[in-house]
C-alpha cells in the first residue's frame, strides 16, 4: 500500500536507520519477520517504521480500554412532580434528588401539568424555584427551564465533583 519510492525508515527499537528505497525497506522488514508500517505519509520522504503491526494494534486497544476504565460515567436521573403534591411525597422525592446529586449524577426535574393546570405554567415555575431553593447546597440549575404544553423541566448538576469514589477516598 506504500506508494513512495524513497522512505525514511525507523527500526523496531525506534532508532532512525535512514532513507532507503521501498524494496530495501521491505526486505529488511521480512528479514526481521516484521511489518513495514507508514507512520507519516504527508512528509517528504514518507516515514515508515518496522514493527509488529498486530502487536501495535493490540497495545492501542489496551490503552483505550485503560483510559475508558478511569473515566467517570455521569448518569442522568429524572424525578417527576405534580404542582399539587403532598408534603410527604415532596420530601420523599427531594431525598432522592439529594442522593442522586451526592452520587455525582445530573438530575432532570419535570413538573407535569394536567387538565386545567396547563393554563397556569407559572405554577410549575414557582414549584421549580422551590426545588432549586431546597437543593442549593447540593446542586445548581444547569441551563434554562424548558416548557412544553404538558410539562416544565429543568436540569440540576451536582455542585462538587465526587460521587461514590470520592467518599471512599476520604474515609
Amino acid at each position: 500500500m506504500i506508494q513512495a519510492r524513497q522512505l525514511r525508515i525507523i527500526d523496531e527499537d525506534k532508532n532512525q536507520i535512514g532513507i532507503l528505497s521501498l524494496e530495501e525497506a521491505l526486505s529488511m522488514a521480512k528479514e526481521k519477520e516484521l511489518d513495514l508500517v507508514e507512520i507519516a505519509p504527508k512528509v517528504d520522504p514518507p516515514v515508515c517504521r518496522i514493527m509488529d503491526y498486530g502487536k501495535y494494534l493490540y497495545e492501542l486497544h489496551k490503552k483505550a480500554q485503560e483510559a475508558k476504565k478511569h473515566q467517570k460515567q455521569i448518569q442522568v436521573k429524572e424525578i417527576k412532580f405534580r404542582p399539587k403534591i403532598s408534603i410527604h411525597d415532596y420530601n420523599f422525592k427531594m431525598r432522592h434528588v439529594q442522593r442522586f446529586l451526592e452520587d455525582g449524577n445530573k438530575v432532570k426535574i419535570t413538573i407535569m401539568l394536567r387538565g386545567r393546570e396547563r393554563a397556569k405554567p407559572e405554577l410549575a415555575r414557582q414549584f421549580l424555584d422551590r426545588v432549586f431553593g431546597d437543593i442549593k447546597d447540593a446542586g445548581f440549575q444547569d441551563g434554562g427551564v424548558r416548557a412544553q404544553s404538558w410539562a416544565v423541566s429543568a436540569w440540576i448538576s451536582p455542585k462538587k465533583s465526587g460521587g461514590k469514589d470520592a467518599k471512599t477516598k476520604d474515609a
